[in-house]
């Protein structure tokens, strides 16, 4: 990873970003002035360069995103006018989770990880129905898997599994996204993927195997023998197969790549106002350093298509993440009561930021 020679902020003008935020098309201008005064003091955070709430972007290596992939940067009248602007409507309003094979081993601890992940999706995506899908296994996928050479893991094939999930989409569902511990790959020649989307059919499919802290390490528990063979058609080879274990570094990131990758159904590019879980990540640190929350534009936008109320949706984000309550999926074995704590250290700094937003919403 190429080091900058020094630290740059991407420092945008008040009245660039306002712009970005109020466009000067009236009809646009005079959606704004729908919000309440709290709202729009909230938004208007944002525009203060020494904001508390919303800070600039900081690029800190020659690999990070923005600096990898230069794009003209979307503002809310680009997003209201994109023909790939998706909203969810009455009889399509639902989102969908599929996950496929296990999450931490056990059962009952997928069925406990991927209702905190639904609960969370919910809450973020505040007044649209977030449902899970029966959980399958890899074979039941039929998708192609192979041995990657440089890792010496197990992947499995992201188009197969986007073509399975097409297949498995409910008719009232906004969107679908497949979600996994297995590591992911497009095609022969590549090395990996974090994921895979078809954004005007509403899927996706995302692991979560490359944010357990030991993947890199020789020590990682999923590195299969070297030279070790496996047959086409074979998924025995997925029985037993080692899933990271379930914490609350990995509950945080999976959290940020999965309303990241639904933002982007929606109609949201990658983010470059401010910091927000809507920028885009070349790697594990750029995306540890990115936030939980959205920047006041892409705010904005998410608030347009959904029509919440901007504290009503605070409030729900910050009940998810009061420590030690249980996810809202009926727990019905000895384990999963066992383990019901949700592990949400890794949110203090959300939790913080929230209860100050919820100040500004309040008076």
């Amino acid at each position: 990873m190429g080091i900058v020679k020094e630290m740059q902020v991407i420092q945008h003008s008040a009245e660039k970003l306002r712009t970005a935020l109020v466009p000067n098309r009236q009809d646009l201008a005079a959606l704004y002035q729908k919000y309440s005064l709290q709202e729009r003091r909230l938004m208007e955070e944002g525009l203060r360069p020494d904001s508390t709430l919303f800070s600039p972007i900081s690029l800190h290596s020659d690999s990070d995103w923005i600096t990898a992939h230069p794009e003209a940067p979307q503002d809310f009248q680009s997003f209201y006018s994109s023909p790939y602007r998706s909203i969810p409507v009455k009889g399509r309003n639902t989102i969908y989770i599929q996950t496929i094979g296990s999450f931490g081993g056990a059962e009952a601890l997928t069925e406990q990880y991927v209702g905190w992940l639904r609960d969370y999706c919910e809450a973020f995506y505040y007044g649209l129905t977030v449902k899970l899908l029966d959980p399958v296994t890899v074979a039941a996928t039929g998708c192609a898997f192979r041995i990657n050479n440089n890792t010496h893991n197990l992947q499995i094939h992201a188009g197969d599994l986007l073509n399975f999930l097409q297949k498995r989409k409910p008719k009232d569902a906004f969107c679908i996204v497949g979600i996994t511990m297995i590591d992911l790959y497009p095609k022969d020649s590549w090395n990996f993927v974090f994921g895979q989307a078809s954004l005007t059919e509403g899927m996706g499919v995302f692991s979560f195997a490359r944010y357990d802290d030991d993947f890199y390490s020789r020590s990682y528990k999923g590195r299969l023998q070297k030279g070790k063979e496996i047959r086409r058609g074979d998924y025995t080879v997925f029985s037993g197969y080692y899933t990271p274990p379930i914490t609350s570094t990995l509950l945080i990131r999976s959290c940020k790549t999965v309303t990241h990758e639904i933002g982007h159904i929606f109609g949201m590019q990658h983010c470059q106002w401010l910091q927000c879980v809507m920028q885009g990540s070349n790697h594990l640190v750029e995306s540890d350093r990115r936030p939980l929350h959205l920047c006041p534009i892409c705010l904005r936008k998410l608030q347009s298509a959904l029509q919440f109320n901007m504290a009503d949706r605070y409030r729900a984000l910050l009940q998810w993440m009061e420590p030690g309550l249980p996810s809202k999926e009926p727990h019905t074995s000895q384990e999963s009561v066992a383990h019901s704590a949700k592990p949400t250290q890794a949110f203090k700094d959300s939790r913080q930021w929230l209860q100050k937003c919820l100040c500004v919403l309040e008076g």
